[in-house]
C-alpha cells in the first residue's frame, strides 16, 4: 500500500476538512506515493517513538498530534522538533497527524472517552457550524433520475439519518449556442427551450469535489449550470464533546473513583461537589474549557475535560462538576481506536501501537 491509500482510509474516519482551521493536519512529512511497509500509531510523534519506528520498520507514523505546528523556518535539530523530521526524512519515515479532525468526528476521540466511561447514546457537544452545503443545479428532464441517482450514489442528499433526499421542481431553462458551443440539445445559433428539472440537495462538505465531478461527468450538457452555498444549520453528528447518559445514576465520590481508575489518571483536579448523583455525563477530549458553558446548557452532572485554569472552575456555577483529568489521559485511548480502525479496514498488513510513553507531565 502506499501513504495516500492508508490516509485515504483514515480520511473516512476523519475528513481533513472538518479540522479546526488553526490546526496542522494530514501528511507532515513523506510523500503520497511512498510505498508503506508498516504503520506504527502513536499519540505523540517524538524522538523516542521515531526510533520505535525504526526498530519495527515502520515506514508511516500515524499520529493523533501534529509535530509541526507552526512553520519551520529552518531545520538544524536545535529543538525536538525539528530533531524528529530530521530523523524521520533521514529514514525515509512519513509522518501523517489527524489532530482535531478525529475530535470533530462523531467516532473518535470523545466517542472513544464515552466509551470507556460507559456513557450511552452519546450526542455531539458543540456542533460544527459551515459544514453543510446545498446544491442546485438543472437538468433536462429525461436525464433529471440519472443525475440524481448518481449524485445520491457519491453521498449526496444524506440529512442526518436520511439518505437520497431531494427537492424538485420542474420549469423552462432556455439558452441559445454559441458558434463554438457543442450542444448536445438544440441547434448553434438558435434560442432553445428545454423542460428542465431543478435539483435541491445538501450534502456534507468534505464530498464537495466529488459531488461536482459525479454532476459534471453524469450531465447530458455541455455546459452545467449550479451552484453551491454553505449553509448556516448546525451538523447535529458532527463536532467537539459529547454529552450522554451513564446506565444508572452514580454519587460524585463513585464516579470520580471509576473515572479515576478507567481513565488511568495520576490525579483529578475538580470544582466543588455537589452532593447530587451523577448521570448526564458531558466529555472533550484534549483542552476543553470553551465548552464549559455548553456542558453545563445540555444539563450535565458532570464534564470530564482536561487543561482548566484557576478561574475556569469557577464556570461550573455549582451547577456540574468539572472534572480534569489531564491531557494525556483523555487522549490516551485515541491510538487503540486508529489503530483498531486499521486493522479492521487492512487486516493483512503491519499495524503497531507504539509502546513509547509520551506523557510530558509528571506526577510526584
Amino acid at each position: 500500500m502506499t501513504v495516500k491509500e492508508v490516509t485515504q482510509i483514515l480520511e473516512e474516519l476523519a475528513p481533513l476538512d472538518y479540522a479546526e482551521d488553526f490546526d496542522n493536519v494530514g501528511l507532515l512529512v513523506g510523500e503520497p506515493g511512498q510505498s508503506v511497509k508498516g504503520i506504527l500509531v502513536t499519540l505523540d510523534t517524538l524522538e523516542v517513538v521515531v526510533d520505535e519506528a525504526i526498530a519495527k520498520k515502520c515506514n508511516l507514523i500515524v499520529s493523533f498530534h501534529p509535530i509541526i505546528f507552526k512553520g519551520l523556518t529552518k531545520i538544524t535539530g536545535k529543538n525536538y522538533v525539528e530533531r524528529v523530521v530530521l530523523k524521520a526524512i533521514q529514514n525515509n519515515i512519513a509522518i501523517y497527524s489527524m489532530h482535531t479532525a478525529l475530535d470533530n468526528s462523531p467516532i473518535g476521540v470523545n466517542a472513544k472517552i464515552c466509551e470507556v466511561l460507559g456513557v450511552q447514546a452519546p450526542r455531539i457537544l458543540l456542533p460544527k457550524k459551515g459544514t453543510i452545503k446545498k446544491l442546485t443545479t438543472y437538468i433536462p428532464k429525461t436525464h433529471a433520475d440519472t443525475v440524481r441517482a448518481t449524485l445520491f450514489d457519491v453521498g449526496g442528499g444524506t440529512l442526518g439519518n436520511y439518505s437520497q433526499c431531494s427537492f424538485n421542481s420542474t420549469g423552462v431553462g432556455t439558452f441559445n449556442a454559441g458558434e463554438q458551443a457543442n450542444p448536445t440539445i438544440g441547434t448553434k445559433g438558435e434560442l432553445h427551450k428545454e423542460e428542465e428539472v431543478q435539483l435541491n440537495m445538501t450534502f456534507a462538505a468534505h464530498l464537495e469535489k466529488r459531488l461536482l465531478r459525479a454532476l459534471f461527468e453524469s450531465h447530458p450538457y455541455e455546459e452545467v449550470a449550479f451552484e453551491v452555498i454553505t449553509l448556516e444549520n448546525t451538523n447535529q453528528n458532527l463536532g467537539m464533546g459529547m454529552v450522554g447518559e451513564l446506565e444508572g445514576p452514580m454519587d460524585e465520590h463513585s464516579f470520580l473513583t471509576h473515572l479515576k481508575n478507567t481513565m488511568h489518571a495520576k490525579g483529578i483536579r475538580h470544582s466543588k461537589l455537589l452532593g447530587k448523583p451523577v448521570q448526564r455525563v458531558a466529555v472533550l477530549g484534549g483542552s476543553g474549557a470553551f465548552a464549559i458553558g455548553a456542558a453545563r446548557a445540555a444539563k450535565a452532572d458532570i464534564f470530564v475535560t482536561a487543561d482548566v485554569k484557576y478561574h475556569q472552575f469557577y464556570e461550573a456555577e455549582e451547577k456540574m462538576v468539572i472534572a480534569d483529568i489531564g491531557h494525556f489521559e483523555t487522549e490516551q485511548f485515541t491510538k487503540n481506536l486508529l489503530v483498531g480502525l486499521l486493522t479492521k479496514k487492512i487486516p493483512n498488513f503491519a499495524v503497531t501501537l507504539s509502546e513509547s510513553i509520551t506523557n510530558p507531565i509528571k506526577y510526584f
